[in-house]
């Protein structure tokens, strides 16, 4: 039974796997195309009809040239460090809830979780810039570590009203503890966590960490062939992910009439991942010192006034 239980398990890994995957896959395709679209542009159109192979055109490049380390750089850390980025993501889609019933695992710390691999993924980044022993890198990756601890700050604590209303880190009683998507009740929170995400994905106007113009590629210059990709790819999966938990966190998850859970899922999942893509399109990169401004002067004082006044009217609602 417990060798049924395990195969069981490793299916379902091996299924949550390639679903991601294929979603980065797509993500890669439509974020070309839709900024095509705003920027009245073909964007992709060789490969396959419409352009729809251009992803595994692009795998099968990255895969097929010659695994190469520079001489200069730290042999190991710089091919660990690459596989820490999408390995951070990717593993905490285990304990997002998909549908009222779907998802691998279901614990009571999970949004804990959840923030503590994403504080890891820094390390990838950080250990990139530094292990490829080159300067723009390495200013890549500290501005990465900057950025990140200044963000996740200010997320962490727009968090917190969340759990307040619910009670629970589960990321499946969050959902069923809304009655009323949390945004309606935490807008402000809603708002810090959107920015603080952007940011921590290293996506424009935040993109800092890859800021092509002054730092060459940033943390990841270095890099090439499969290694790249994994860069590449957990970036995508970041996405995803933040869409996915603001999701669940605020917008109700899997609730909604008519349709399955699933579906109502996947419809608030594409449209804050096209807000992400229409954000790249719209919006310049801010400069380094704005990007501190923000973090420290702005979200980190609004993410402290709405825990508080959150914890008050809770205490109130809670003794009424």
């Amino acid at each position: 039974m417990n060798l049924i239980q395990w195969l069981l398990t490793l299916s379902g890994l091996a299924l949550v796997l390639l679903v991601l995957f294929s979603i980065a896959a797509l993500m890669v395709y439509g974020e070309r195309r839709i900024i095509a679209l705003l920027q009245d542009r073909l964007g992709p159109n060789r490969a396959g009809p419409f352009g729809i192979l251009q992803p595994a055109a692009d795998f099968l490049k990255l895969v097929t040239k010659e695994h190469f380390v520079p001489p200069f750089a730290d042999r190991k850390i710089y091919i660990i460090a690459s596989i820490i980025v999408p390995f951070t993501a990717l593993l905490s889609f285990v304990v997002v809830p998909v549908s009222y019933n779907w998802w691998l695992a279901d614990i009571n710390i999970a949004l804990l979780f959840v923030m503590a691999l994403s504080s890891l993924r820094v390390y990838g980044i950080m250990l990139g810039g530094w292990a490829s022993n080159s300067k723009y890198p390495l200013f890549g990756g500290l501005r990465s570590a900057a950025q990140m601890i200044s963000y996740e700050l200010p997320m962490g604590l727009a968090l917190m009203g969340v759990v307040i209303l619910s009670g629970s880190f589960s990321l499946v009683d969050i959902v069923s503890a809304q009655e009323i998507p949390f945004i309606i009740l935490q807008p402000i929170g809603f708002i810090i966590f959107l920015i603080c995400g952007i940011a921590e994905t290293n996506r424009l106007p935040f993109d800092l960490p890859e800021a092509e113009n002054e730092l060459a590629s940033g943390y990841n210059t270095e890099y090439g062939d499969i290694k790249f990709a994994f860069f590449f790819l957990g970036e995508y999966i970041g996405v995803l992910l933040i869409a996915a938990l603001a999701t669940v966190l605020f917008l109700g998850g899997w609730h909604g009439p008519w349709f399955p859970g699933v579906v109502w899922f996947t419809i608030k999942t594409l449209a804050l991942i096209f807000l992400f893509f229409w954000l790249r399109t719209s919006l310049p990169r801010l400069r380094y010192d704005q990007l501190m401004h923000i973090g420290w002067k702005f979200l980190l004082p609004a993410a402290l006034v709405n825990l508080m006044v959150t914890a008050v009217l809770g205490l109130f609602w809670m003794e009424g």
